[in-house]
């Protein structure tokens, strides 16, 4: 099984219960085993789109799928959740993205590993840093010193904690 570390996310409704949700979807999957899930945190939105805040958590996996095929699974967990793509960095349901995969680096039209604006979002990087320390790109550069870049103000809240 390949490691791979997914980013989730949901501002709409019942924030907790969705990524619950998501997180039972991924348990579910023959294909899917989760090893790690971060604490739950809270973070505002980014970019222009007035909405609520951010309920965020990373998973650490393992999987036997490829990327394309991990990618094609994520959107039918945020499908079976009811998201609905309609304004770029609008609300979201859920959101499910593959951050890493091993130390693989992917540049397809409809997937991007390693996720292109990790290194520059906190709410991500907090979450991914809890559960793999020692996390680095495929470059070798660690994802510590990213996060050591960005504003303190950025960091997001933690809230609670999900157990497997």
């Amino acid at each position: 099984m390949v490691k791979a570390y997914l980013a989730l996310g949901s501002n709409v409704g019942d924030r907790k219960a969705r990524l619950r949700a998501a997180l039972t979807f991924l348990e579910d999957n023959k294909d899917i085993k989760v090893e790690k899930v971060s604490s739950l945190y809270e973070s505002e939105p980014v970019g222009p789109v007035k909405q609520g805040n951010f309920y965020n958590m990373v998973v650490e996996i393992g999987t036997n799928l490829a990327p394309e095929a991990l990618l094609k699974t994520c959107q039918l967990i945020e499908q079976r959740l009811k998201r609905k793509k309609t304004v770029r960095w609008g609300p979201r349901t859920i959101d499910l993205d593959i951050l890493l995969y091993d130390f693989l680096e992917v540049n397809l039209e409809e997937l991007i590993i390693p996720h292109p604006e990790m290194k520059n979002r906190a709410f991500v990087l907090v979450p991914l840093l809890e559960i793999a320390p020692e996390a680095k790109l495929p470059s070798g550069k660690t994802l510590r010193n990213y996060l050591s870049l960005l504003p303190p103000e950025s960091r997001p809240h933690k809230i609670g904690t999900f157990k497997l």
